[in-house]
């Protein structure tokens, strides 16, 4: 099955029953029901269906009686998604049941393998999440133009599917179709491995000396920043797609060991090249990677602007910019190390650059190139 993509209104009626009120599971029901969608909260947590009810995803499912949802969203862990998955088809028996969980290929099976008739259900993975965990990081528009995959089985209904599609859509999602084997290989390489790298790198990190993490720059900081991750959730994560992290893992590791040799003896015949082809691979990699709004990649033009460390001044320095006529494609923001200067790095597109700089040069800004 190919991959493609579609994006458009929703038409969900609900009511919808939620099972699970972590962050994406509250998050869904907030959106929803800023929708006018009737929602219904179950979660083993007491304490979380009740926060989740309090900041308004949706009413306890106690409340729902005997009336039969349209729609079942299972946002358990992944380790128990698919005992909840065919509780649900068997509670609901006119529900369409789908889960959120972010691997789908063993879950399929699972069911499968039970003999679930899976007519009325669609596993799908809302590609969206925050630093943050439970209810209270709850927002209904965390799934703006993110990503959604649905991964249908061969014995999904066209109306199971349809269902699961205005879901995405209702949210805001842009949405895409893959089998589960397409979605594990594909997650495994821009989201497993990232988190992955990401905490090995950081790990590197115990017991530095405090006087050389003083010298960490953005760099640093954008590698690690998803180390922070929750460690059961990713422990069930990793263990349910190792056999698709596994394989590239190896070629990580060879690459590793490549690197290793090379700069055991630096200065050695071909060395040198060898090191640049490393990097330069990296960045046609990286030149990949979609740009702005899933579009194909563009490449953009940075500058960095002085900015005195002091409440507005970032405010300010946006709002004229918007004066200029610029439009900003990506900002990162940087403090420099002793100094109550922040630096305020921005891309454009590289026929507006020189404006930009004299423009704001004009206005007193300091601007670095």
């Amino acid at each position: 099955m190919s991959a493609f993509r579609t994006q458009g209104r929703g038409h969900l009626n609900g009511p919808v029953a939620v099972i699970g009120t972590g962050l994406l599971g509250a998050s869904i029901g907030l959106g929803l029901r800023g929708r006018g969608v009737a929602v219904y909260l179950s979660d083993p947590s007491p304490t979380n269906q009740a926060v989740a009810v309090d900041i308004g995803a949706g009413l306890p499912l106690a409340a729902l009686g005997t009336e039969q949802p349209e729609l079942v969203v299972v946002a358990a862990p992944p380790d128990v998604t698919a005992d909840v998955v065919e509780r649900a088809l068997a509670d609901y028996p006119r529900a369409v049941v789908v889960d959120i969980a972010s691997i789908k290929a063993g879950i399929q099976e699972d069911l499968r393998q039970r003999g679930v008739d899976l007519d009325r259900y669609v596993g799908t993975h809302p590609m969206a999440g925050r630093e943050k965990s439970g209810p209270v990081a709850a927002r209904g528009e965390l799934f703006t133009s993110m990503p959604w995959v649905l991964c249908p089985s061969e014995d999904t209904s066209a109306a199971a599917l349809q269902t699961a599609r205005a879901l995405a859509s209702d949210l805001g999602a842009v949405v895409s179709q893959f089998t589960a084997d397409e979605h594990d290989e594909a997650v495994a390489l821009v989201s497993h491995l990232p988190q992955i790298m990401s905490s090995l790198l950081a790990s590197r990190l115990q017991g530095t000396p405090a006087h050389a993490l003083s010298l960490a720059g953005n760099g640093l900081r954008d590698v690690t920043r998803i180390a922070a991750s929750d460690p059961t959730l990713w422990v069930q994560i990793l263990g349910a797609n190792a056999g698709k992290l596994v394989d590239i893992l190896h070629g990580v590791r060879e690459d590793l060991n490549r690197l290793i040799g090379t700069l055991e003896d630096p200065t050695a015949p071909g060395a040198r090249l060898d090191l640049a082809q490393l990097i330069s691979e990296g960045n046609s990699g990286q030149s990949r990677i979609p740009g702005k709004h899933g579009g194909p990649p563009q490449a953009y033009s940075w500058l960095t602007v002085l900015v005195d460390d002091k409440p507005g001044q970032i405010a300010r320095l946006l709002t004229e910019i918007g004066e200029i006529g610029v439009n900003v494609e990506d900002l990162r923001l940087d403090h420099s190390s002793g100094q109550n200067v922040g630096m305020v790095e921005l891309s454009v597109l590289p026929n507006k650059h020189d404006l930009l700089i004299e423009a704001l040069n004009d206005r007193g800004w300091r601007v670095l190139q």
